[in-house]
């Protein structure tokens, strides 16, 4: 199982997450025991840049498709993944890159996080609006331009008119982004890349959100 999400192939993933079940194995274990150490043994290639874009995008497709499989079998049988955290996600308003943002989600979500993915062109009064109906924890807001990185600001000053501020920490990223912009806008963490995005979303809720 985890070579099938280190190699990136989805095809295997799937069949071997049926196989898992129909051997009677309980979905949960065959997440937690089989598919996600691929995941964490691919973020750590990741950061030691043995493995590059292309390869985790592929390894994401495969944890995808594993999941597929195994996410409506646990369902079924009335358990669910023990929930690590909620994050919304989105990329501000007027930027439609999608990859890197979309890459997060599969990794947080492969790491029991529950992801709410607003998609590309959002605008802040969305954001608000959706850490309202999650309760969200964590908020990642993504820019790959430029011109549409200012828009994180927008966003964090709409989620302060709205008095949401001390009850959920924001995240920054894309490429245009760096850590000092991150601070100068009031962000509380940046991530460079997807598998550094995880481990402060990870970060973020070990020290406990809710804090402030």
């Amino acid at each position: 199982m985890q070579a099938s999400i280190v190699n990136g192939a989805p095809e295997t993933a799937a069949v071997l997450a049926q196989d898992a079940l129909t051997a009677g194995f309980e979905p949960l274990d065959a997440i937690n025991l089989g598919f996600v150490p691929g995941m964490h043994a691919v973020g750590e290639q990741f950061a030691q840049h043995t493995l590059f874009l292309p390869d985790m995008m592929a390894s994401a497709e495969a944890m995808r498709a594993a999941m597929q499989v195994l996410e409506p079998e646990l369902r079924k049988r009335g358990g669910e993944r023990p929930n690590a955290g909620t994050v919304v996600l989105g990329t501000t308003k007027g930027d439609i890159h999608e990859i890197g943002k979309t890459l997060v989600g599969t990794l947080l979500t492969a790491h029991g996080f529950k992801v709410h993915d607003l998609g590309v062109d959002v605008a802040s009064d969305v954001f608000v609006a959706n850490i309202l109906k999650t309760g969200a924890d964590v908020v990642g807001i993504s820019a790959l331009l430029t011109t549409t990185m200012r828009g994180q600001k927008s966003v964090i000053e709409a989620i302060e008119r709205a008095g949401l501020r001390a009850r959920v920490k924001v995240i920054v990223g894309g490429a245009p982004v760096s850590r000092r912009w991150a601070e100068e806008i009031g962000a509380d963490g940046y991530g460079q890349d997807a598998a550094s995005a995880v481990e402060l979303v990870k970060g973020l809720m070990h020290q406990g959100v809710h804090a402030g």
